[in-house]
């Protein structure tokens, strides 16, 4: 009997070492210069999709933490990222938990900032596994995405040698005030100028409209006005208009998953958390990894006053700031190849 349990501990260890020596085979023989790969983050009752797609020849990936809450992340691949920056790295497209076609138990206990910034962290850690402990990684966060990318960083930064905030929400409070300030000023110069008179003049009354005190409901109908600005600004020439495609054959999830996760992801953040009462200001001092702010200067979804304030907060001792001239909450579409340029700059000095 002792004989036939040594025999088993040992073939039992003999196929482990076999299994090891396979995955670290695969490693070493896996085409990172072209990668094309798609796996699932599995943490805390949420299966993530992920899909990674470029130039991984040095181990430098950039992970994408899309809008919303809700986008997804394959959103993003769009010409800028798809025919410059995946040449120059590989990019990490992540739906988030209850984005995309992200699935899970989505209650109140199963959804918050805090969990959210944790499956990033766990992506990191599920990235190193995979390609290797030397993989570099940078972390970019879009419109909500900043929110969660800040959110992350002050948690941990130690996996991530930089950060990107591009028109992003570290200060969700802080866009209230700057709504109702904002949104008639843009207006009245707007209306001065000839352009679309009746659509700016229409939001001076749905602002007036608004009662002066804060309330979700309000801060929600500010932010669904300001995010109407962006097509009339583009056909009156204020800022460009899109000038990028998705990517060919780039699968998106399923239309009514997506719809279904939006609406009940931003409804509990919203309850539990009271996610436009965030505001990480007075933190941002502790993410001293090299920074990068990107954001547009007609920006009236996170007005660029918040851009500032996050450069002028930030603690690192490397960062920078660039303001696109003709984009508004995103430079990615209106500037594609000043955004992609931006973005390889940063990363190959900070590779």
């Amino acid at each position: 009997m002792m004989k036939k349990n040594i025999l088993i501990k040992l073939t039992t260890i003999a196929f482990l070492l076999l299994i090891l020596s396979m995955f670290s085979c695969s490693k070493e023989n896996m085409n990172l210069s072209n990668l094309n790969d798609t796996f699932f983050l599995r943490h805390k009752n949420a299966d993530m999709p992920v899909n990674i797609y470029g130039n991984g020849s040095e181990k430098v990936f950039l992970i994408i933490l899309h809008g919303g809450p809700g986008d997804q992340g394959l959103g993003y691949r769009i010409t800028p990222f798809v025919e410059e920056i995946e040449k120059n790295n590989a990019v990490v497209y992540f739906d988030q938990r209850g984005s995309g076609s992200s699935q899970g138990n989505y209650s109140k206990k199963d959804l918050s900032v805090d969990l959210m910034a944790e499956d990033v962290l766990a992506l990191a850690k599920l990235i190193k596994a995979k390609y290797g402990n030397d993989s570099k990684l940078f972390l970019m966060g879009h419109s909500w995405g900043g929110t969660l990318g800040t959110a992350t960083l002050l948690k941990n930064q130690n996996p991530f040698l930089g950060w990107i905030e591009v028109c992003g929400g570290h200060n969700m409070f802080g866009g209230y005030e700057l709504y109702k300030q904002l949104l008639p000023q843009t207006a009245n110069e707007q209306i001065v100028l000839g352009n679309s008179v009746d659509f700016w003049q229409n939001i001076i009354d749905e602002v007036k409209n608004i009662g002066p005190d804060y309330s979700t409901e309000n801060h929600l109908a500010l932010n669904t006005l300001a995010n109407s600005t962006g097509s009339v600004l583009a056909q009156d020439g204020i800022i460009n208009k899109s000038q990028v495609e998705l990517a060919d054959k780039t699968p998106i999830s399923n239309g009514l998953l997506n719809i279904w996760n939006m609406r009940k992801t931003g409804k509990i953040l919203d309850f539990q958390e009271g996610l436009n009462l965030i505001d990480f200001t007075n933190r941002l001092n502790e993410i001293t990894i090299p920074s990068l702010v990107l954001w547009g200067k007609h920006d009236l979804t996170v007005p660029l006053a918040l851009g500032i304030e996050a450069y002028d907060n930030l603690g690192s001792s490397e960062k920078d700031i660039f303001i696109f001239e003709k984009s508004a909450h995103g430079p990615m579409n209106t500037e594609p190849d000043l955004f992609a340029n931006k973005m390889i700059e940063f990363i190959n000095k900070h590779k």
